[in-house]
Protein backbone atom coordinates (compact mmCIF):
# COMPACT_ATOMS: atom_id res chain seq x y z
CA UNK A 1 0.00 0.00 0.00
CA UNK A 2 1.36 3.40 -1.01
CA UNK A 3 0.62 6.61 0.85
CA UNK A 4 -1.42 7.78 -2.16
CA UNK A 5 -3.91 4.94 -1.64
CA UNK A 6 -3.95 5.04 2.17
CA UNK A 7 -6.82 6.51 4.15
CA UNK A 8 -6.13 6.98 7.84
CA UNK A 9 -9.16 6.81 10.12
CA UNK A 10 -8.65 9.42 12.84
CA UNK A 11 -10.73 8.00 15.65
CA UNK A 12 -9.29 10.61 18.01
CA UNK A 13 -11.11 13.37 16.10
CA UNK A 14 -14.79 14.23 16.57
CA UNK A 15 -17.40 16.62 15.17
CA UNK A 16 -19.54 19.38 16.67
CA UNK A 17 -22.46 20.69 14.65
CA UNK A 18 -23.03 24.45 15.02
CA UNK A 19 -26.51 25.36 13.80
CA UNK A 20 -29.03 28.16 14.06
CA UNK A 21 -29.50 31.47 12.28
CA UNK A 22 -26.68 33.13 14.22
CA UNK A 23 -24.13 30.32 13.83
CA UNK A 24 -21.82 32.12 11.43
CA UNK A 25 -21.83 35.50 13.20
CA UNK A 26 -21.44 33.74 16.55
CA UNK A 27 -18.26 31.97 15.47
CA UNK A 28 -16.99 35.05 13.61
CA UNK A 29 -16.66 36.95 16.87
CA UNK A 30 -14.85 34.12 18.62
CA UNK A 31 -12.46 32.13 16.42
CA UNK A 32 -9.23 33.16 14.75
CA UNK A 33 -10.22 32.79 11.10
CA UNK A 34 -12.62 34.79 8.94
CA UNK A 35 -15.99 33.03 8.63
CA UNK A 36 -16.70 35.26 5.63
CA UNK A 37 -14.39 32.90 3.71
CA UNK A 38 -16.27 29.76 4.74
CA UNK A 39 -18.57 28.39 2.02
CA UNK A 40 -19.93 25.13 0.68
CA UNK A 41 -16.85 24.93 -1.55
CA UNK A 42 -14.31 26.34 0.94
CA UNK A 43 -13.24 24.83 4.27
CA UNK A 44 -11.22 26.67 6.91
CA UNK A 45 -8.96 25.81 9.81
CA UNK A 46 -9.36 27.99 12.90
CA UNK A 47 -8.69 28.07 16.62
CA UNK A 48 -10.35 29.29 19.79
CA UNK A 49 -7.96 31.19 22.04
CA UNK A 50 -8.11 32.41 25.60
CA UNK A 51 -8.37 36.19 26.09
CA UNK A 52 -4.61 36.02 26.76
CA UNK A 53 -4.05 34.60 23.25
CA UNK A 54 -3.32 31.00 24.21
CA UNK A 55 -4.82 28.11 22.24
CA UNK A 56 -7.77 26.23 23.71
CA UNK A 57 -8.53 24.15 20.60
CA UNK A 58 -7.87 24.09 16.85
CA UNK A 59 -10.26 22.67 14.29
CA UNK A 60 -11.47 22.38 10.72
CA UNK A 61 -14.68 24.17 9.74
CA UNK A 62 -16.90 22.88 6.92
CA UNK A 63 -20.31 24.17 5.83
CA UNK A 64 -23.12 21.78 4.95
CA UNK A 65 -26.73 22.79 4.26
CA UNK A 66 -26.49 25.94 6.36
CA UNK A 67 -24.87 24.16 9.30
CA UNK A 68 -21.23 24.38 10.29
CA UNK A 69 -19.38 21.16 11.09
CA UNK A 70 -16.44 21.68 13.43
CA UNK A 71 -13.91 18.83 13.37
CA UNK A 72 -11.62 18.79 16.42
CA UNK A 73 -9.76 16.54 18.82
CA UNK A 74 -12.35 14.28 20.44
CA UNK A 75 -10.76 14.36 23.91
CA UNK A 76 -11.33 18.10 24.14
CA UNK A 77 -14.69 18.23 22.37
CA UNK A 78 -16.84 18.38 25.50
CA UNK A 79 -14.76 21.19 26.98
CA UNK A 80 -14.90 23.06 23.66
CA UNK A 81 -18.69 22.70 23.52
CA UNK A 82 -18.95 24.05 27.07
CA UNK A 83 -16.77 27.04 26.22
CA UNK A 84 -18.81 27.84 23.12
CA UNK A 85 -22.02 27.50 25.13
CA UNK A 86 -20.63 29.96 27.68
CA UNK A 87 -20.19 32.53 24.90
CA UNK A 88 -23.58 31.84 23.30
CA UNK A 89 -25.72 34.08 25.58
CA UNK A 90 -28.91 34.94 23.61
CA UNK A 91 -27.59 34.05 20.15
CA UNK A 92 -29.76 31.73 18.06
CA UNK A 93 -27.18 28.97 18.02
CA UNK A 94 -27.29 25.22 18.65
CA UNK A 95 -24.22 23.17 19.59
CA UNK A 96 -24.45 19.41 19.24
CA UNK A 97 -21.86 16.64 19.46
CA UNK A 98 -22.24 14.67 16.22
CA UNK A 99 -19.14 12.48 16.56
CA UNK A 100 -21.22 9.30 16.43
CA UNK A 101 -22.63 10.31 13.04
CA UNK A 102 -19.35 11.21 11.31
CA UNK A 103 -15.92 9.65 10.81
CA UNK A 104 -12.81 11.65 9.98
CA UNK A 105 -10.52 10.25 7.30
CA UNK A 106 -7.26 11.63 5.94
CA UNK A 107 -5.68 10.73 2.61
CA UNK A 108 -2.17 12.15 3.07
CA UNK A 109 0.09 13.65 0.44
CA UNK A 110 -0.21 16.09 -2.47
CA UNK A 111 -1.35 13.33 -4.85
CA UNK A 112 -4.57 12.91 -2.89
CA UNK A 113 -6.21 15.93 -4.52
CA UNK A 114 -6.28 14.31 -7.98
CA UNK A 115 -8.03 11.24 -6.57
CA UNK A 116 -10.99 13.42 -5.61
CA UNK A 117 -10.82 15.79 -8.62
CA UNK A 118 -9.83 18.68 -6.37
CA UNK A 119 -7.37 21.41 -7.35
CA UNK A 120 -4.23 21.49 -5.17
CA UNK A 121 -5.43 24.58 -3.35
CA UNK A 122 -5.83 24.53 0.40
CA UNK A 123 -9.38 24.59 1.67
CA UNK A 124 -11.13 23.62 -1.59
CA UNK A 125 -14.13 21.49 -0.64
CA UNK A 126 -16.77 19.41 -2.40
CA UNK A 127 -19.53 17.00 -1.55
CA UNK A 128 -19.26 13.40 -2.68
CA UNK A 129 -22.62 11.86 -2.03
CA UNK A 130 -23.16 12.17 1.70
CA UNK A 131 -19.44 12.74 2.39
CA UNK A 132 -17.50 16.00 2.38
CA UNK A 133 -13.92 16.07 1.11
CA UNK A 134 -11.56 19.04 1.30
CA UNK A 135 -7.93 19.89 0.73
CA UNK A 136 -6.35 20.53 4.11
CA UNK A 137 -6.89 24.26 4.75
CA UNK A 138 -3.51 24.62 6.45
CA UNK A 139 -1.26 23.23 3.74
CA UNK A 140 -2.25 21.50 0.50
CA UNK A 141 0.75 19.14 0.77
CA UNK A 142 -0.91 17.60 3.83
CA UNK A 143 -3.50 15.99 1.56
CA UNK A 144 -7.27 15.61 1.68
CA UNK A 145 -9.52 15.27 4.72
CA UNK A 146 -12.96 13.69 4.54
CA UNK A 147 -16.01 13.74 6.78
CA UNK A 148 -17.87 10.52 6.04
CA UNK A 149 -21.13 9.26 7.57
CA UNK A 150 -20.20 6.51 10.04
CA UNK A 151 -22.18 3.82 8.23
CA UNK A 152 -20.66 4.74 4.84
CA UNK A 153 -16.92 4.45 5.60
CA UNK A 154 -16.39 1.06 3.93
CA UNK A 155 -18.37 2.11 0.86
CA UNK A 156 -16.41 5.37 0.64
CA UNK A 157 -13.06 3.54 0.76
CA UNK A 158 -14.14 1.06 -1.90
CA UNK A 159 -15.57 3.73 -4.20
CA UNK A 160 -12.30 5.66 -4.23
CA UNK A 161 -9.86 2.75 -4.32
CA UNK A 162 -8.55 3.44 -0.82
CA UNK A 163 -7.19 1.09 1.80
CA UNK A 164 -7.63 1.69 5.53
CA UNK A 165 -4.44 2.74 7.28
CA UNK A 166 -3.39 3.42 10.85
CA UNK A 167 -3.22 6.98 12.14
CA UNK A 168 0.57 6.54 12.25
CA UNK A 169 0.65 7.07 8.46
CA UNK A 170 -0.89 10.50 8.99
CA UNK A 171 1.37 11.32 11.94
CA UNK A 172 4.54 10.58 10.00
CA UNK A 173 3.40 12.76 7.12
CA UNK A 174 2.39 15.84 9.12
CA UNK A 175 5.44 15.60 11.38
CA UNK A 176 7.72 15.60 8.32
CA UNK A 177 5.96 18.77 7.16
CA UNK A 178 6.15 20.31 10.63
CA UNK A 179 2.41 20.84 11.08
CA UNK A 180 1.00 20.67 14.64
CA UNK A 181 -2.32 19.05 15.45
CA UNK A 182 -4.02 18.32 18.75
CA UNK A 183 -3.37 19.05 22.39
CA UNK A 184 0.05 17.36 22.55
CA UNK A 185 1.47 19.80 20.01
CA UNK A 186 -0.72 22.69 21.18
CA UNK A 187 -1.15 22.32 24.95
CA UNK A 188 -4.40 24.03 25.97
CA UNK A 189 -3.97 27.44 27.62
CA UNK A 190 -0.24 27.28 26.89
CA UNK A 191 0.46 27.35 23.14
CA UNK A 192 0.63 30.76 21.45
CA UNK A 193 -0.69 31.19 17.90
CA UNK A 194 2.33 32.99 16.41
CA UNK A 195 4.83 30.59 17.98
CA UNK A 196 2.83 27.64 16.63
CA UNK A 197 2.81 28.75 12.97
CA UNK A 198 -0.86 29.75 12.85
CA UNK A 199 -0.21 32.76 10.62
CA UNK A 200 1.67 30.82 7.95
CA UNK A 201 -0.81 27.93 8.11
CA UNK A 202 -3.75 30.29 7.49
CA UNK A 203 -5.34 29.55 10.86
CA UNK A 204 -5.38 33.21 11.90
CA UNK A 205 -6.77 36.18 9.97
CA UNK A 206 -5.48 39.49 11.29
CA UNK A 207 -7.71 41.35 8.80
CA UNK A 208 -11.08 40.01 9.99
CA UNK A 209 -11.54 42.21 13.03
CA UNK A 210 -11.97 41.14 16.63
CA UNK A 211 -11.75 37.61 17.97
CA UNK A 212 -10.94 36.24 21.39
CA UNK A 213 -7.19 36.66 22.01
CA UNK A 214 -6.72 38.95 19.01
CA UNK A 215 -4.88 41.75 20.81
CA UNK A 216 -1.89 39.70 21.96
CA UNK A 217 -1.78 37.69 18.72
CA UNK A 218 -1.73 40.83 16.56
CA UNK A 219 0.88 42.49 18.77
CA UNK A 220 3.20 39.46 18.57
CA UNK A 221 2.75 39.26 14.80
CA UNK A 222 3.27 42.94 14.01
CA UNK A 223 6.15 43.53 16.42
CA UNK A 224 7.99 40.29 15.78
CA UNK A 225 7.85 39.34 19.44
CA UNK A 226 7.95 35.55 19.05
CA UNK A 227 11.16 34.30 20.61
CA UNK A 228 10.26 30.62 20.17
CA UNK A 229 8.86 28.61 17.26
CA UNK A 230 7.40 25.15 16.87
CA UNK A 231 9.71 23.28 14.49
CA UNK A 232 10.06 19.77 13.07
CA UNK A 233 13.14 17.95 14.33
CA UNK A 234 14.93 14.76 13.39
CA UNK A 235 15.65 12.63 16.42
CA UNK A 236 18.84 10.58 16.74
CA UNK A 237 18.34 8.20 19.63
CA UNK A 238 15.30 7.16 21.69
CA UNK A 239 12.27 9.35 20.99
CA UNK A 240 11.79 11.69 23.98
CA UNK A 241 8.24 11.78 25.38
CA UNK A 242 6.15 14.95 25.02
CA UNK A 243 7.13 17.58 27.54
CA UNK A 244 10.80 16.58 27.65
CA UNK A 245 13.03 19.62 28.06
CA UNK A 246 15.39 20.36 25.16
CA UNK A 247 18.84 21.61 26.15
CA UNK A 248 21.70 23.26 24.30
CA UNK A 249 25.07 23.12 26.04
CA UNK A 250 23.25 22.28 29.26
CA UNK A 251 20.86 25.23 29.12
CA UNK A 252 17.12 24.94 28.52
CA UNK A 253 16.29 25.63 24.87
CA UNK A 254 12.74 24.33 24.44
CA UNK A 255 10.36 21.42 24.83
CA UNK A 256 9.49 18.32 22.81
CA UNK A 257 5.89 17.91 21.67
CA UNK A 258 4.52 14.96 19.63
CA UNK A 259 6.78 12.50 17.83
CA UNK A 260 6.97 9.21 15.96
CA UNK A 261 9.60 7.10 14.20
CA UNK A 262 12.58 9.42 14.51
CA UNK A 263 10.68 12.66 13.96
CA UNK A 264 9.05 15.10 16.34
CA UNK A 265 7.92 18.65 16.81
CA UNK A 266 9.66 20.83 19.37
CA UNK A 267 9.05 24.35 20.61
CA UNK A 268 12.54 25.88 20.42
CA UNK A 269 14.06 29.21 21.37
CA UNK A 270 15.19 30.96 18.19
CA UNK A 271 18.42 32.06 19.86
CA UNK A 272 19.27 28.39 20.40
CA UNK A 273 19.31 27.68 16.66
CA UNK A 274 22.60 29.45 15.91
CA UNK A 275 24.87 26.45 16.18
CA UNK A 276 25.41 24.10 19.09
CA UNK A 277 23.95 20.68 19.73
CA UNK A 278 20.38 20.22 20.92
CA UNK A 279 19.57 17.23 23.11
CA UNK A 280 16.57 15.90 24.97
CA UNK A 281 16.75 12.98 27.39
CA UNK A 282 19.87 11.62 25.69
CA UNK A 283 18.62 12.00 22.11
CA UNK A 284 20.13 14.48 19.66
CA UNK A 285 17.69 16.79 17.88
CA UNK A 286 18.33 18.34 14.47
CA UNK A 287 15.81 21.13 13.73
CA UNK A 288 14.55 21.68 10.18
CA UNK A 289 12.90 24.62 8.46
CA UNK A 290 9.69 23.72 6.59
CA UNK A 291 9.29 25.55 3.29
CA UNK A 292 6.07 27.19 4.56
CA UNK A 293 7.54 28.62 7.76
CA UNK A 294 8.99 32.13 8.10
CA UNK A 295 11.56 32.42 10.87
CA UNK A 296 13.73 35.11 9.31
CA UNK A 297 17.39 34.45 8.64
CA UNK A 298 17.89 31.50 10.97
CA UNK A 299 20.05 28.85 9.28
CA UNK A 300 18.38 25.44 9.40
CA UNK A 301 18.43 22.33 7.24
Amino acid sequence: MTMASAAALLIHRGVLEIGGTDARSFLQGLVTNDLGRLAADRALWAALLTPQGRCLAEFALVEQDGRILLEAERAGLEALARRLTMYRLRAAVTIEDRSAAWRVLVVPGPEATARFALPPERGVCRGLGEALVFVDPRLSALGVRALVPSERVDAFLEAHGLEPAEAAVWDRHRLALGVPEGSVDLPPEKALAVESGFLELDIVSLAKGCFVGQELTARMAHRGLAKRRLLPVRVAGPLPPPGTIVRRDGREAGEVRSGRDGRALALLRLDALDGGSLEADGARLVPERPAWLDIGTKSLT
